[in-house]
């Protein structure tokens, strides 16, 4: 039997190799894999949209160990709001604060990798979807989850879009609380105008619906809302006056003005990202992306969440109804692969 002779450098070699793998937390293998992920075009998982709800999912999915991709354009439709309320522990913080600590925490689950970039396109493969971005990369894996959102049509009225999420907002119970008991407007016409107005009732008496232009609120409606001391005023609007974003006049086309503090909108809205109707994801008469209790879309292997699926518009249901997606899709690849 013939002897293998080691020599004095290959001694070193192995020795020091064997000093690395004590020092070292965890095996070599995850520098190699860690490499392979970051180049990888290929996963179990990816999201489209990487806010509150996207964020959420991927943390759901990384705690599941699955290999996961999420793909965002980083432009929240919240962009412009100053603070988010009604969520425990984050009350009052930016939400870019909230979304900054929320990548920061999904980043440390090594399964779960970000591209920068916007989705244009999808279509479906033999074992689950293509995903392509603008800048021509092309990313495949076997679900997909949507956490895209909406985006919001300003109406052509000047000065709306420079207060949108500042001072003119759509939920009063994420800022409502800030302008309680302020000389309040509500931007709406009929059955809209209606339901708001009993609403915002409860955060303000000064409380006015500015239809912009002739009422379409039933006779009954009218009456109810001026009981309760609601004033309409059905004067077509020119533009709103603000400082920063902070409204403080709407100014009429017949040149009357009314100062005001806040102003309650539910503007027209678009799906922000048009791939689930690609892939024949079944779209509500309301324009949302249609979904069970379980985030699940119309098509298998795709599941949805987030503004583009509910007109719940708040943080905190955004993230539960990603953390919700995240399990379920993990659920379904695990029922499949098992």
């Amino acid at each position: 039997m013939t002897e293998k002779v080691i020599n004095r450098r290959e001694i070193i070699k192995q020795g020091c190799l064997a000093l690395t793998l004590l020092a070292v937390p965890f095996p070599l293998t995850a520098f190699t894999k860690l490499k392979k992920m970051t180049n990888d075009k290929k996963y179990e998982v990816i999201i489209i949209g990487g806010s509150y709800s996207g964020l959420s999912a991927g943390m759901a999915l990384g705690r599941a160990l699955r290999k996961t991709l999420i793909i965002d354009s980083g432009k929240p439709c919240n962009i412009q709001t100053p603070n988010s309320h009604n969520f425990l522990t984050q009350d009052g913080k930016t939400p870019k604060e909230i979304s900054a600590l929320a990548k920061q925490q999904v980043e440390r689950y090594d399964t779960v990798k970000f591209y920068s970039g916007l989705a244009i396109s999808g279509t479906k493969i033999e074992k689950g979807f293509k995903i392509t971005t603008e800048k021509g990369d092309v990313f495949s894996a076997e679900k997909l989850i949507f956490a895209t959102g909406v985006k919001d049509i300003m109406p052509n009225i000047n000065g709306f879009a420079d207060c949108w999420g500042i001072s003119i907002i759509h939920c009063p119970y994420c800022h409502g609380y800030e302008y309680k008991n302020e000389k309040t407007g509500i931007l709406a016409n009929g059955d809209m105008a209606f339901e708001m107005g009993k609403l915002i009732n409860n955060w303000t008496k000064d409380l006015t619906v500015f239809t912009n232009g002739t009422s379409t609120l039933t006779m009954e409606q009218s009456e109810k809302l001026t009981k309760h001391t609601i004033k309409i005023n059905e004067t077509e609007i020119d533009n709103f006056n603000h400082i920063n974003g902070h409204i403080e006049s709407i100014v009429f086309k017949n040149g009357e003005v009314e100062l005001i503090k806040a102003l309650y909108a539910r503007p027209a809205f678009e799906q922000h990202c048009n791939i689930p109707q690609q892939l024949d994801c079944e779209i509500t008469e309301q324009n949302y992306v249609k979904v069970d209790a379980f985030q699940k879309t119309s098509t298998h292997g795709i599941f949805a969440c987030e503004d583009s699926t509910t007109m719940l518009r708040s943080v905190s249901y955004a993230i539960a109804m990603g953390g919700i997606a995240g399990a379920m899709t993990n659920k379904e690849l695990t029922e499949e692969n098992f």
